[in-house]
């Protein structure tokens, strides 16, 4: 008697974020490690990933893909409304998964690299970030990773639907920058860097 492997119910559900060109498609269970992000901004940067790379060449109008967590962030040409192209991009993805298709490939997923941990300052720091920031940041189908810490000044890198976003720039300075000054007194400044 040959056994079948049933396939995986995928529940998608998709949530808008402050980037009008960018929509977050959220999944029933999770896709990436915690913590860990992968940022996709063309398709050539996508070998390593089946389902940013498929997207890319499905779809002309995605110019973006990020995986974290349980969601999958895809961004597109302005031109373009979600209310046109949504339906599609939500069942290709959910058709994707549920066939059992891999979302990185073996060589990626093996190289998924943990996190350095750095001076007292660093690690104060990256508890903030994980605590507070993250959480709120990932609401919005992005993340933001801490790039360096030098001098008191903090480089994180925004990713996902942050990349890019009008207001990500004020969010930087009046919301991230302002709590780690209060919360790490040897930040002085917090400046993005393009993930």
């Amino acid at each position: 008697m040959q056994m079948t492997e049933e396939p995986r119910v995928v529940n998608i559900y998709t949530e808008s974020n402050p980037n009008p060109n960018s929509l977050k498609f959220v999944v029933n269970f999770m896709l990436m490690p915690e913590g860990v992000s992968r940022d996709f901004p063309t398709i050539e940067s996508a070998n390593e990933a089946p389902l940013a790379k498929a997207l890319f060449e499905t779809f002309d109008f995605v110019t973006g893909v990020f995986y974290m967590s349980n969601f999958i962030t895809v961004t597109k040409k302005e031109e373009i409304d979600w209310f046109e192209v949504k339906a599609k991009v939500q069942q290709f993805i959910k058709d994707f998964l549920t066939d059992g298709k891999e979302i990185l490939t073996e060589e990626i997923t093996d190289n998924i690299d943990e996190e350095l941990t750095g001076s007292d300052a660093e690690a104060k720091i990256k508890g903030v970030l994980e605590e507070y920031i993250k959480p709120a940041v990932e609401m919005d189908g992005g993340a933001i990773k801490l790039a360096s810490y030098k001098d008191g000044i903090v480089t994180v890198t925004l990713q996902g639907s942050c990349s890019g976003c009008p207001s990500s720039t004020i969010t930087l300075k009046n919301g991230i920058e302002n709590l780690l000054k209060r919360m790490v007194p040897e930040v002085k400044e917090v400046v993005a860097e393009e993930g």
